[in-house]
């Protein structure tokens, strides 16, 4: 884990009222190394959120899927990697609920 970040508080101390939200930044350095070798664009979508918020009362655990990265970049050739980082986050992901 890299970062928590409060959207509820920033966005209560610039005047919005929200519902709580946290994205919580998750990288592993290994796999980091590999995709930006690869491709430096894929900087764009690093490190992999994974978002903690409610909605009607309930919780809910969103994450972008790492695997969709190698659609957007298919000449990095980095599909192996994104479907291991994917299936981590997947894991994270399902141990939290």
């Amino acid at each position: 884990m890299l970062h928590v970040h409060d959207v509820k508080a920033t966005l209560e101390g610039k005047g919005f009222k929200r519902d709580p939200l946290k994205i919580i930044e998750i990288c592993n350095a290994k796999y980091a190394n590999e995709v930006l070798k690869a491709d430096v664009r894929i900087a764009l979508m690093l490190p992999c959120p994974i978002s903690v918020y409610e909605e009607n009362g309930k919780t809910f655990i969103s994450a972008l899927r790492p695997k969709v990265i190698a659609d957007f970049y298919p000449e990095a050739d980095i599909k192996e990697t994104a479907e291991e980082v994917d299936r981590i986050v997947l894991e994270i992901v399902n141990e939290a609920r």
